[in-house]
């Protein structure tokens, strides 16, 4: 027993090595991560491991370190990542969900609360529907809408739903384009984590997002902030009176965000920070 836990941590730390060897980010986490998914086990637990892993395992396992080697994140590799309590299936057509995102949720959350738990939410450009399931399990007294450009995107989306068993209304639209009479009633919560990547900024980017994120998902024009003028210009005639609305922003973009949204009649109401204390969602009100 103990050789098939020695081979399981010489696996590991080989494909440690190499990685590390090539510049692969965080390659300690990246062989574990891939290694527990493989084994079905948790990275703590890896070390503990006394099986010893099977030669087909070994051998897809060596395969997804060759694909890491070669810069593909650890989500796509999988096909899937986790988001809060989700675990979210991917493909080509979404962004990879990162926990910064997970304080937009948050921040989500706290304008639901403010309403008692029920209200009508949109999450605008919904992705793999990171942000709507998540807010459709945690608060299932709301009636949460989601839309996308992309049908891939929608696809994706709808099919991670029904695995959570999270009731989300998704609809294919560029932004608030033919949602008038969906909303005639107005909107409480709008939340949207839209591309806020610079152009010219998108080729200095780590391969990882660079090669493997849609570029859609990350352009957000000249100077990253074209979709929020167009939210603060569209959105409006969707609101009802005092909602929220609730955008993730890039580093150093919250003030400017704020700025665009209260001379486009909307009140600031503060930010909300990701784990690293960033700002990472901007809050805002119409009135």
């Amino acid at each position: 027993m103990q050789t098939g836990a020695r081979s399981a941590r010489q696996l590991l730390r080989n494909a440690a090595e190499r990685l590390a060897q090539t510049g692969v980010p965080e390659p300690v986490a990246s062989a574990e991560v891939l290694l527990a998914e493989l084994l079905c086990v948790s990275r703590s637990e890896l070390m503990f491991r006394e099986d010893p892993p099977t030669s087909e395992e070994m051998a897809l396992y060596e395969t997804w370190i060759l694909r890491r080697l070669q810069r593909e994140p650890v989500q796509r590799i999988l096909g899937y990542a986790y988001f809060r309590n989700l675990r979210l299936e991917l493909d080509g057509c979404t962004l990879i969900p990162r926990p910064d995102t997970e304080s937009v949720v948050g921040a989500a959350l706290e304008a639901v609360n403010r309403r008692n738990n029920t209200c009508r939410v949109l999450d605008l450009g919904t992705g793999s529907g990171a942000i709507a399931i998540s807010l459709a399990c945690e608060q299932p007294s709301c009636d949460v809408y989601a839309t996308d450009n992309s049908e891939g995107s929608l696809k994706v989306a709808r099919r991670n739903a029904v695995r959570a068993g999270a009731k989300v209304r998704f609809y294919r639209t560029d932004l608030f384009s033919g949602l008038d009479a969906l909303f005639a009633g107005g909107v409480d919560v709008l939340v949207s984590n839209p591309p806020y990547i610079r152009s010219a900024q998108i080729e200095t980017l780590a391969p990882e997002v660079r090669d493997w994120d849609p570029r859609t998902a990350l352009d957000g024009g000249p100077d990253g902030l074209d979709f929020y003028r167009r939210i603060f210009t569209e959105a409006a005639p969707l609101l009802k009176n005092g909602a929220d609305v609730i955008l993730e922003v890039g580093d150093g973009q919250a003030e400017k965000v704020l700025r665009l949204g209260q001379r486009a009649g909307y009140d600031p109401a503060g930010t909300h920070p990701d784990l690293s204390g960033t700002p990472r969602a901007v809050w805002l009100r119409w009135n």
